[in-house]
């Protein structure tokens, strides 16, 4: 499940590096940290979780698990659409976040 969830990060975020982060699996894009994930005995997490419409933070509500912490449990398949959703989120966030920073400095 890990390396689905992998590959499906992957191909949400083409560009993104592979890295370790607070000791667990992350990728970055533009320096920044995009998301991380780890395997737990019950469930796999990921996190940081964006907020955005409402119908995507219901969409998510099921999976919550704490503050900015999804939690899949591992005797379900993993919501790889909703994943492939987030990232794209979190890609475009990244970019916009990287276009303000870059013009601050000019």
């Amino acid at each position: 499940m890990l390396e689905e969830l992998r590959a499906t990060i992957k191909t949400a975020a083409p560009d993104a590096r592979e890295k370790i982060s607070y000791q667990i699996t992350a990728f970055e894009l533009n320096g920044r940290n995009l998301v991380h994930f780890a395997g737990w005995k019950k469930h796999i997490a990921m996190y940081p979780i964006p907020s955005g419409t409402e119908a995507f933070n219901k969409e998510v509500s099921k999976y919550m698990g704490g503050r900015g912490t999804l939690k899949f449990p591992i005797d379900k398949p993993l919501p790889l659409k909703l994943i492939t959703k987030i990232v794209k989120f979190r890609v475009a966030d990244n970019i916009k976040n990287a276009e303000i920073k870059s013009s601050k400095k000019k």
